[in-house]
């Protein structure tokens, strides 16, 4: 299996889960959509492995949409600012960046900041307050991992042609058609209620957003696309998505805020197809 390019770490992410989703994947892929990209983890593996026609991938999340711009459209000036990032790195540096408004940034300066935050931060979380401000405190990492040229050109290979949108989730029934493929990985439902660590917005992703999701995939359904969606191994999921085929997978996560008590979790892949 290919390597993936890591330009962020993303609460959720799918690399670990790749191998347990290749078998679910269908055999073809023409043209993809995401609209929970994330740290794109299933997008980089299925443009290697499945060289789809068209690709759109998607967040509501503006700096992460950004970033994945500046890597696409100005990977070498992007890596140029990482690497001073990376040269300055301490806890008086950390603090002062993540004080910085990112709207008094350029684009490029704005995703040089995004991934450096996000790359040195506590847990890779990523968490706004009211005011959509980041508010995560710095790691404890002797090298974190930021990624340097080679990783963004890898990247910024793999996402030229893609289109990249800052949109809702919802928005993908206005692109996506019979026989396309749909992979939608939400933040998750928790498996203990009120128990969520990170705020994908400033505004939680709710109950009724789930619903909400539900009633999108079911849409997709009936338009013909094929859809695939993660989420957590919970009763409430599990009534959302009857009518469809749920598989069990199992995944290392963080299993309490203070990131010391990590261990192996249920999640599920719901599909409104089987093998094709």
């Amino acid at each position: 299996m290919v390597s993936s390019p890591t330009f962020v770490k993303w609460a959720g992410g799918k690399s670990q889960l790749i191998k347990q989703f290749n078998p679910l994947f269908p055999q073809q892929i023409e043209n993809y959509f995401e609209p929970f990209v994330g740290g794109g983890a299933v997008f980089f593996h299925v443009m290697q492995e499945y060289k789809p026609k068209t690709a759109l991938i998607s967040d509501i999340n503006s700096e992460l949409i950004d970033a994945y711009q500046v890597i696409r459209d100005s990977p070498l000036d992007l890596a140029k600012l990482l690497k001073q990032h990376k040269a300055k790195h301490c806890k008086e540096y950390y603090y002062k960046t993540r004080g910085l408004n990112p709207d008094s940034l350029s684009k490029t300066e704005r995703a040089a900041r995004f991934i450096y935050l996000n790359k040195t931060c506590f847990n890779g979380l990523y968490r706004v307050n009211s005011k959509n401000g980041f508010n995560v405190p710095m790691g404890s990492y002797k090298k974190p991992s930021i990624p340097d040229e080679e990783d963004i050109m890898l990247a910024s290979k793999l996402l030229q042609n893609v289109k990249i949108k800052n949109m809702h989730f919802s928005e993908v029934l206005n692109h996506a058609s019979k026989g396309d493929f749909v992979y939608m990985d939400p933040p998750y439902y928790p498996v203990k209620e009120g128990k969520s660590f990170t705020s994908y917005t400033a505004n939680d992703f709710s109950a009724d957003d789930h619903r909400h999701l539900a009633e999108v995939y079911g849409k997709l359904s009936k338009k013909g696309a094929l859809a695939m969606l993660s989420n957590s191994d919970t009763p409430f999921v599990g009534d959302l998505y009857s009518e469809y085929d749920i598989t069990p997978v199992q995944a290392k996560r963080m299993i309490n805020s203070n990131g010391k008590g990590r261990g192996e979790v249920s999640e599920v892949v719901v599909r409104n197809y089987r093998e094709i």
